[in-house]
């Protein structure tokens, strides 16, 4: 299998190439510069590689959530690679590929995986190895403050991710009984994109390029995105009663 891989959910900016199971990975920290080192990371990458993106089978990108900048810059690349090259594509979640980069480096295999998402909140899932040496989600994705995320199933997990360094004491508070360590300096990285992604396309998980969109999670953010791309559709017509 040959796959492109890219994310820009967080600071971190990286791009990968997967070439049956070898991996070349770019990887920065760049807040605000995703949009400027997106495409030169995937095209030093086929080069290296000696690839064409005619070659490539999928294109695999950190669908979020994250932060919404950067989540509409990687939807954006992928989207165009995709169209361009007649590539499927693979939405993978940011949340699952900081617990799948925690494995890979440290085997960890039940991890509680949180990003920072402001205003006192954070994205937060659980996930456990699954198949193939790969992590699946636990329940389901959210965002939440610290104090209120889902207690996971007994035993001891491994948190990682930036919303254990900005509210580490608050979710330790929370999960004490739970928590075995905590990394907080971790985020998601296009290597274990790479993976998810290949394991996505192997189910019949990729879908059509028009459909890699961005997974954003907070409503008010989905619904100002939704305004502006499609403003009569939340603006009230002259026909519409007055609300009461």
């Amino acid at each position: 299998m040959r796959l492109l891989a890219l994310d820009a959910s967080t600071e971190a900016c990286s791009a990968a190439l997967l070439v049956d199971h070898e991996v070349l990975e770019r990887y920065e920290i760049a807040p605000r510069r995703h949009a400027e080192l997106l495409l030169p990371m995937l095209e030093s990458l086929l080069a290296e590689a000696g690839c064409a993106l005619g070659q490539m089978d999928v294109l695999a990108f950190g669908r979020g959530p994250g932060a919404f900048t950067g989540l509409r810059i990687a939807a954006g690349v992928a989207q165009g690679i995709a169209l361009g090259a007649g590539l499927p594509v693979a939405p993978v979640s940011s949340l699952v590929a900081l617990a799948q980069g925690l494995y890979r480096e440290c085997g960890a295999e039940r991890v509680l995986a949180g990003i920072d998402a402001r205003m006192g909140e954070v994205y937060w899932g659980a996930c456990r190895l699954g198949d193939e040496g790969v992590m699946v989600p636990v329940g389901e994705e959210q965002v939440c403050a610290p104090e209120a995320v889902p207690l996971p199933p007994a035993g001891k997990w491994h948190g990682v991710g930036t919303a254990w360094r900005t509210y580490g004491a608050a979710l330790a508070a929370r999960l004490e009984e739970y928590l075995a360590d905590r990394e907080g300096e971790r985020y998601p990285r296009a290597r274990d994109i790479a993976i998810l992604g290949a394991q996505l396309y192997r189910q019949g998980g990729a879908v059509d390029a028009a459909r890699a969109l961005p997974v954003y999670l907070r409503d008010n953010v989905v619904a100002k995105n939704a305004a502006a791309l499609h403003p009569s559709a939340v603006e009230p017509q002259e026909d519409d009663p007055p609300c009461s």
